[in-house]
Parts: structure tokens; sequence; C-alpha cells
């Protein structure tokens, strides 16, 4: 261990393309592992314009198990709401209801995605990785044992540089994507236009605001900022560089739908794009991995971009981070294309139906609009349920793998379309930290996890046999797989009180039962945990979690691949 409480760095280093979000995270998160990063971008320094703004509650959870979410939340602005007006009337007001779907973050923060980059980009270099900025890669060569990255600095200087792995992370227009040959698969559809301003009006800034007006559709996010919000315009999208007359569209579009005073000053910025709704089928060719835009771009209408990048960057990293350290086999990474393209696909469909949605263009759509909502608004069972679907989607809380290769079912001889039935409370594929806030502060035993979760590698949690409990051995196969895995798993035996315990199990104290309940574990079981918080697999006393990592394609940190019984085959599982 180095004096930063991290794993030496050691094999041939990562080459990541790209330092906004999903570079950083990406960087951030294989140098925490353990691993040799080199970063660089082409842009000459850090983005100093407004992007990419909502911080969903998945998102944030991920932030604290990085150890970034102290730089971030306290500089943003939660949204709890989402507020409908049309022609100077106030539809409906949808809340968010999580109670599906229990998190420590019930909310988006919204945060401007510069302060997101800057505490990004503090958090790597605390883990000793610095941006190089300025180094553009202009082409590279795959050659099965590296990939040869041919670079260009600002100065014309170019540059020949053998790496393990290239993770390409630079955006839409991906020159590491291009040169693989691999293509963004999809439509391109309407052009809007945004500005950011301050706004003087009255409307709650714990809301996003949707109004409909004779003249188009308009949409207000609000900006941590006293007064400023980004401003959306789905009809009206010319610009000439005129920033008063674009302040004065905006004003009147937003009197006439809210149907109060309002002033916009001149906005700070101002971009029209037009939307593409594009991906590719496959995230890894070779040695070459893509995430983010890189991989798939789609409509800013639900603000997923940013979120989904980097939750692709963390799922490829603990992976990538296993094969270089040789705690996994290479086809380990296969399961970052199954995991992450199908989360992709289902994103560019409700990104699509929320793009039609947001600018509404049918006067008969509006008028269906209107009528529909006024029904919802009465009746409180259905706005519950239509307000939980949409956390569900948004907040990508109720994301899991469970149709994934690497969630296994609690019976290893169950078809694996059943392994979301291993254990009722968290399915194989399920997110671990399935909590409240006030339910995490009652309990020392989900603090406990929690704190966990932080840490990069797997876990087992392990609850003995209550008749055997304070006995020698009480732990059993997970105590020799501690043992086994030292470095790759660590081993947590969940128990009611604090007392010493001889062997390489680390006692996880859950005096009033409630970590175990809530994830269903029962005397004599045990639950294994990815890296990135999601369950793998659980068993029973008559279970042997070592065989399940074995299925997983994870053993001992550079150990050659192991089976556990003669002639089995235990490369992880290919998609379908």
């Amino acid at each position: 261990m180095t004096t930063e409480g991290r794993p030496r760095a050691a094999g041939a280093p990562v080459l990541v393309v790209g330092a906004g979000p999903v570079g950083l995270t990406a960087a951030h998160e294989l140098a925490r592992r353990g691993v040799r990063v080199r970063l660089v971008d082409a842009a000459p320094g850090p983005a100093t314009t407004s992007r990419a703004l909502a911080t969903h509650a998945r998102t944030l959870e991920t932030y604290d198990q990085m150890g970034v979410l102290d730089d971030v939340l306290p500089r943003g602005q939660q949204v709890e709401h989402f507020t409908l007006h049309q022609n100077g009337r106030r539809l409906i007001r949808f809340d968010t209801d999580y109670r599906k779907l229990p998190t420590r973050y019930p909310f988006t923060l919204m945060v401007d995605q510069v302060i997101t980059e800057e505490a990004l980009r503090a958090a790597a270099a605390r883990q000793g990785v610095e941006v190089e900025w300025g180094v553009r890669l202009t082409g590279f060569t795959d050659h099965g044992a590296g990939v040869r990255a041919e670079l260009e600095h600002a100065d014309g200087r170019t540059e020949t540089f053998e790496a393990g792995w290239l993770v390409g992370c630079d955006g839409g227009h991906s020159t590491v994507r291009k040169q693989l040959g691999l293509k963004l698969v999809g439509e391109s559809s309407e052009t809007w236009l945004i500005a950011d301003a301050v706004v003087h009006c009255d409307l709650p800034r714990d809301s996003i605001h949707w109004m409909r007006t004779p003249t188009g559709t308009v949409m207000m996010v609000p900006f941590p900022d006293p007064g400023k919000w980004r401003l959306l315009d789905t009809a009206e999208v010319s610009y000439g560089g005129d920033d008063a007359a674009v302040a004065r569209r905006f004003e009147h579009k937003i009197r006439t739908g809210t149907g109060r005073e309002v002033r916009v000053e001149d906005p700070t910025w101002v971009s029209v794009f037009t939307i593409q709704q594009r991906m590719i089928p496959s995230m890894r060719k070779g040695r070459c991995l893509l995430a983010g835009d890189a991989a798939h771009v789609h409509s800013p209408a639900s603000g997923q971009g940013m979120n989904t990048g980097v939750q692709d960057a963390v799922n490829l990293s603990w992976k990538l981070a296993s094969v270089v350290h040789g705690s996994a086999d290479e086809s380990l990474l296969d399961s970052y294309t199954a995991e992450r393209v199908p989360v992709g696909a289902a994103l560019l469909k409700s990104t699509k139906f929320a793009t039609l949605l947001v600018q509404l263009r049918s006067r008969y759509a509006a008028a269906a609009l209107r009528a529909l909502f006024t029904f919802v608004r009465s009746v409180h069972p259905l706005k519950s349920r239509i307000e939980q679907k949409i956390m569900g989607g948004m907040s990508a809380l109720g994301l899991g793998y469970g149709d994934g290769p690497l969630a296994l079912a609690a019976d290893e001889g169950a078809d694996r379309r059943n392994a979301r039935a291993a254990g009722a409370s968290l399915p194989a594929g399920g997110r671990a930290s399935r909590v409240t806030a006030r339910r995490a502060a009652e309990s020392a035993g989900w603090r406990e996890l929690i704190e966990e979760l932080r840490r990069p590698d797997w876990t087992l949690l392990a609850r003995p046999d209550t008749d055997r409990a304070g006995a020698a051995g009480e732990f059993g196969p997970p105590a020799e797989l501690a043992r086994t895995y030292r470095g790759v798993v660590r081993v947590r035996g969940v128990v009611p009180r604090a007392r010493s315990v001889d062997g390489p199990v680390i006692l996880l104290v859950d005096p009033d039962g409630r970590l175990g309940a809530d994830l269903g574990l029962e005397p004599g079981g045990w639950l294994l945990i990815r890296p990135d918080g999601y369950a793998a697999a659980s068993g029973g006393r008559a279970d042997a979690p070592e065989r399940a990592l074995a299925m997983l394609g994870i053993r001992p940190a550079g150990r050659p691949d192991r089976q556990v019984e003669e002639g089995e085959n235990h490369a992880v599982p290919t998609a379908g």
C-alpha cells in the first residue's frame, strides 16, 4: 500500500482519452484500485461554460462511494418537483416519490458541470492522476498485447505511447470510436436553444418548470447561483448573437406560460444544438473501450447524459482493474457491453418520449394534456404511481443488472432468469445501498455497510449460524475465502454485538438486525456485493461463495485462472 492508502500502481498504464466527468471518473476509479493511469485531453484547459446540470440520485450515491460527494453536494440546488404550466395556469406539480426506491439522496442536484469536473479533477489528483491538457490522440494501433497510441502536444511535438488499454471518453465526436469503425446508429431530430441567465421571478427554485405557450414550449431549470436559471426553447431557436433579443423572447414566453411577472437578464451563455439519438452496439473492441457520449448520445430532455456516462465509467473501471491485476480473466470485460448497452438502448427510448413531451407542438395534444393532468391531479393514487414511474427512470435507482451475466441465481442450477428471486429483499444484480437517510442514521449495521461500499473491493457479507455463534470456525467457507482472496474480497461477518474473533473475517455489528432483514441475510447465509455496489450472488449454509466467485471469473489477485471442479469452465457467461 502507498502512504495514501491506495494499492500500489502496477502493470502497463491505461490511457484514458477525455477529461470530462466520464474520463475523470474512469481515471479516479482505476487509480484508486492501483492501476497506472494517463489522462489526456485535446482542450487547452478545463471547460468554463456550463453543459450538464442535473445529477440524479444514483450518481450522488456513486459520488459518495468515490469520496467526492462532499465536494459537490453543498454547491448544488436540490430539486424535488416538476411543475407544468400552460397559458398562464399551473396544471400540476409532480413531486418526488422514492418510497419504492429508498435512497439517502431523494432529489436531483442541479450543479454546474464546471463544478462537478473541478471536484472530480481534485479527487483524481489525490489518487496521483493529473490531466494533461492540450494532448490530442491522433491515432492508435491495438496489437493484441497493448495499444500503441500516437499523441500530439499543443506545441506540435508528437509522441508514441504504449498503453495496456485505451478508454475513449472523448465525447460525441470520439476519435477512438471513429478509428475503431464503430458507428453511432440512430437518428437526429429536433433543434433546440438553451441559454443561462438570471431571471427575476417568484417561481419556486426547488422545481423544474415546464411552460406551454401559443408560441412553443419553454423549460426552466434552477442553478445553485442566486436567481440563475437554465432556459430551454424548443420552438424559436434562431440566434444571431443578439443576447438581448433572446432574453426578451424568454421573458415573453415565461410570462405567458406562468401568468407571472418576470424579467430576464441578458444570458451569459447561449447554445443552439440538434438533438442526436444514437448509440453503438458494442462498447469494447479488443483492448479499446468506450464510455459516455463516445458510446451513446441522446436528447438532454431528462438530464441523463452525464449521469449515464459516470455509471458507464464506474461499471468499466472495477472490471478493467480486476483484469489488470490478474484477479479476473479478460472475458470479464465482455460483461461491460452486456450490462451497459441495454441501459443505453432503454435511455434512447425514454429520452425520445421525453423529447416529444417537452416540446409538445400540437395544439390538440396540449388540450388533451391539460384535460389529462386535471384528472390526474384529482386522483392521488394515480398521481403517485406516475411520480414513482418518473423517479424510477430518471434517478437510475431502479436500474439493476439482474438479467446480466454477473447475476447468479441462489441455486446454481436454476435458470438465469430466476436470478431476481435470489433473496426476496436484495436480488442478484440489485443495488445494495437501498436505504433512506433516516434508516441509515438509526442503524449501526447500515452505517457500517455504507462505509464498506466506499472501499474499492468486493464485499462478502456472511452471517453465522446463530446456533454456532462464537464457536471456532463459525464463519466456515467465508473465513477460508477471506484468506485466499486477500486484497480482492473483504469478508464482513454480520453479528448482533461486538466481540473478538480469530481469523481474517472483519465483524460488522448489526445490533438491531435491520441490515440483515433489509438485505434478506438469513442465519448461515452470505451475500456477495460487487465493487460498484450491486449484488452478484447469495447463498446459504450449503453453498460455497468461492464457487460463485469462480463462476463470475474472479480469482485471487495475480494467480492463474483456476477451476473449482476438474473439467468445469468458469469464464464469465456471455450475454444471452
